[in-house]
């Protein structure tokens, strides 16, 4: 379920929409026609990888600043196409290109999709055949800024990470500002979260993971477990996650020129109220503790605005004793596994991600029967 198909979502009419979408073509082109004049081929990587670095940092940025510049139906329209557009796509292309099948599924009253290794299910597996242990359950909170994006357009992401890793991943639709501020994403995660456990999945057996706005979901959501006293996860793994609203640290200026995001990163949506600095938004006004806090897989890019914010929060974790295994990538800019999967770097993420929380996970071998 897309924003749009929620009861209490407006969305605007269909002339508008249409128009809302060739404006977003003509803003697009106008961003790409000046990739030429930035010197693509200079970057940290090899021609190719620098060459896509260059395209998808403008894309992404055009995209972003027509998107906020729109009233919320029409963004609310327009993204719905989007994942309209997803949903034809993206489930025959990772089928074919990583083995992996998309599956709707509801946990805990919270609509999602499972990606999962077609190697691990019953519809792919003959009789005969040994099925893929799932070596972990990732519950995944799409990014966004917590005001848009939706399950299926992280599916590409989702499936590189699951052909990497082996494990399978929930992407859950939690509900999203501003139609839904704070605490409506949080309290969806903890419901998916208690769903996973209802149905068998071990705590030990669960990852919490997210990037952007829902990778500060997913720190939001530990900080509520820790509250409720409801049992933590084995790890929880963080992809340029906004950890800190107060956006009050030197790159979120110095970056900007560099980076996909606004320079005008919007919170008050989400917020409403809630102090930016109030440590159920922001976990970098918490006080962690390894008994509570999870070992922490982070990365991030060295140009992106949030650099010294999560450079911080690593920091603050591991003085505070929680295990952290840190990754900042040179010349990356925000949340570049999910947008450039097939990028190096990104698949350095994707190793040592495997290799580290791995560590910390116990392997469920009845996952693919029981989730």
């Amino acid at each position: 379920m897309v924003m749009a198909d929620r009861p209490e979502v407006s969305t605007a009419a269909a002339p508008v929409t249409a128009l809302t979408v060739v404006g977003l073509a003509e803003c697009m082109l106008n961003g790409l026609a000046r990739v030429p004049f930035r010197r693509p081929w200079q970057g940290p990587g090899g021609l190719l990888d620098n060459l896509g670095q260059s395209v998808t940092r403008q894309a992404i940025r055009s995209f972003m600043g027509y998107s906020i510049s729109l009233p919320i139906e029409e963004f609310r329209s327009m993204e719905k196409i989007l994942d309209d557009i997803c949903r034809t796509v993206m489930p025959p292309f990772i089928g074919v290109t990583d083995g992996v099948e998309i599956t709707d599924d509801t946990v805990g009253g919270v609509p999602g999709i499972w990606c999962r290794a077609k190697a691990s299910s019953d519809a792919y597996v003959d009789a005969g055949e040994d099925k893929q242990a799932i070596g972990a359950t990732i519950l995944y909170l799409h990014g966004g800024g917590y005001i848009g994006t939706s399950p299926i357009m992280y599916a590409g992401f989702a499936a590189s990470l699951v052909k990497t890793t082996g494990y399978e991943v929930f992407i859950a639709d939690y509900r999203m500002a501003p139609e839904f501020p704070f605490p409506a994403g949080v309290l969806d995660a903890a419901d998916v979260y208690q769903g996973l456990l209802d149905r068998g999945v071990p705590e030990t057996h669960l990852v919490i993971a997210g990037d952007s706005g829902g990778g500060g979901l997913a720190t939001s959501l530990i900080s509520h477990l820790h509250a409720q006293s409801m049992p933590v996860p084995a790890a929880v793994a963080l992809f340029s996650p906004e950890v800190d609203l107060d956006l009050d640290h030197p790159s979120i200026t110095q970056n900007a020129p560099l980076d996909i995001l606004p320079w005008n990163v919007p919170v008050t949506a989400y917020l409403q109220g809630i102090q930016p600095n109030d440590a159920r938004v922001s976990i970098m006004h918490a006080e962690p503790d390894p008994e509570w806090f999870p070992p922490t897989f982070v990365c991030w890019g060295a140009d992106e605005m949030f650099r010294d914010g999560i450079r911080e929060f690593a920091k603050t974790l591991e003085g505070a004793g929680v295990r952290v295994y840190a990754m900042e990538e040179f010349g990356m800019f925000h949340v570049f596994p999910i947008l450039m999967p097939w990028a190096e770097s990104s698949r350095r993420v994707f190793r040592a991600l495997h290799e580290l929380t791995g560590g910390h996970v116990t392997p469920d071998p009845e996952a693919q029967q029981t989730h």
